[in-house]
């Protein structure tokens, strides 16, 4: 379903970019999307506001939140209680870095560490559900974990969100889909060598794209990097890329969409 009023618990229902010129960033996407960013007009919600394609909240948009931290796209989990979530996630030796907080009457987030080093968020929403277009270009539909260390992701995450792995053959690659029921709701795989020794394991946001080539041109000629270019995959070409703030993303041009 490509609109959406909520999500089940266990479901990647919100991302945002946290970037270091948040103005450079909403003209970057409005250029290569066509999304529009509305800032919230309260100083209390902190530069931060909200990506819109067609009268719908797609992502999230705001400074990164301190100084010398990169650009980084941000990948939040739906729950329906925030509070328990956090506790889960310190049981299962991972490290809340944001208590359970509430957002204006919005929902309340949390934000934790994950023991392969990877950060995460949940979102126990109230007002806002979360993304209300998905799955179809120009929006976000899927987030995959790449990891330096699968086997202490594929517990944390287990336990934590009650996800259950099932690995598949990739070409000789080991992949992982993550399923909260039926169809899967995540990914995961292995970081690959060639990426530096100082990138730790990340949450990697995918945008779904009507035409993958056309769409990467244009990213180019408004400053980003295209760190992978059109690789064919089951659910269809994608390009991984670094936003012109260092922010990497995946753009994904999918046989289906819903």
């Amino acid at each position: 379903m490509s609109q959406r009023t909520g999500y089940d618990p266990g479901i990647p229902c919100w991302v945002d970019l946290s970037s270091t010129d948040v103005a450079a960033s909403a003209r970057f996407y409005g250029a290569i999307f066509g999304w529009e960013a509305d800032m919230i007009d309260d100083p209390a919600a902190g530069g931060y506001g909200m990506f819109v394609h067609q009268g719908k909240k797609v992502a999230g948009l705001g400074p990164v939140m301190g100084e010398g931290m990169p650009s980084t796209w941000n990948t939040f989990v739906a729950t329906d209680d925030a509070a328990a979530l956090a506790g889960r996630v310190r049981d299962a030796g991972g490290t809340v870095t944001i208590e359970p907080m509430p957002v204006f009457e919005e929902g309340t987030m949390t934000v934790f560490r994950a023991p392969d080093g990877s950060f995460a968020a949940a979102w126990q929403a109230g007002n806002h559900p979360g993304a209300e277009l998905v799955n179809e270009p120009v929006s976000f539909c899927w987030s995959e974990l790449i990891t330096r260390d699968p086997a202490a992701a594929e517990r944390f995450y287990s336990a934590v969100f009650g996800w259950r792995p099932e690995s598949l053959d990739m070409g000789g690659v080991k992949y992982t889909e993550w399923h909260a029921g039926e169809p899967a709701v995540a990914g995961m795989m292995e970081m690959a060598a060639d990426f530096p020794r100082e990138t730790p394991s990340f949450w990697m946001t995918y945008f779904a794209v009507a035409d993958l080539e056309a769409t990467c041109a244009a990213a180019e000629r408004a400053g980003a990097r295209i760190q992978v270019r059109a690789m064919d995959a089951p659910p269809g070409p994608f390009s991984m890329l670094t936003d012109p703030q260092g922010a990497a993303f995946s753009m994904i041009q999918l046989h289906e969409t819903e």
